[in-house]
């Protein structure tokens, strides 16, 4: 009885193998499809505003300059899906 147990592992071993090379190899065909920003297209061309006029003076924290960015795309209707 031990023997048939050895090889009804070494089978399921070699199966294993077989579908993490397959997994690898469907992430990366996602990869190359997926879009930046999720899909918008942010064109900042023939834009003069400076990082102060868009930011203002002071410090801010990340999270507020996101805010502040976005606030500004989306006023100048920058973003287009």
């Amino acid at each position: 009885m031990a023997k048939k147990r050895a090889v009804k592992r070494k089978a399921t071993k070699t199966k294993r193998k077989a579908t993490k090379t397959k997994r690898k190899a469907t992430k990366a065909k996602r990869k190359t499809k997926k879009k930046a920003f999720g899909g918008y297209s942010i064109s900042f061309k023939n834009r003069d505003e400076s990082l102060e006029q868009v930011f203002g003076k002071g410090n801010l924290a990340p999270s507020e300059m996101t805010k502040k960015l976005w606030k500004f795309i989306k006023s100048k209707r920058l973003a287009n899906k």
